[in-house]
């Protein structure tokens, strides 16, 4: 099966980290998630493949839900989610990234990426 649909850039506010700071403060996350599933014989018919407006916001909502001290845990949970919700997917790639993550250096992004399948 090689049909995928992604989903890049999703963002929200999160209240995630270690450190105090970020769990009060809170910062930007961005989520990028890629599923696999079959879209043979869709005849142009959303029932037949995932809708993905619903998923985004499965992604916006964990990421705005409960706070998690690592964004591994918050992917893990992602891709959970998604699997449980949307019974047509058969694996999910689930990137978080974390572009204010504390550190104190010049950096770019930090990401944490998963691959879950059923």
């Amino acid at each position: 099966m090689n049909d995928v649909i992604k989903i890049s850039g999703i963002e929200a506010k999160g209240f995630h980290g270690v450190l105090e700071k970020e769990r009060k403060r809170g910062q930007k996350f961005l989520v990028d998630v890629e599923f696999h599933l079959s879209l043979r014989n869709l005849n142009d018919q959303l029932n037949k493949t995932v809708n993905y407006a619903e998923v985004a916001q499965v992604v916006k909502n964990l990421i705005t839900g409960e706070p998690r001290q690592l964004i591994e845990s918050l992917a893990e949970d992602i891709a959970k989610q998604i699997l449980k919700e949307f019974k047509k997917i058969k694996k999910v790639k689930v990137i978080v990234h974390k572009p204010n993550a504390p550190i104190p250096l010049k950096f770019k992004d930090v990401t944490v990426e998963i691959e879950r399948s059923r």
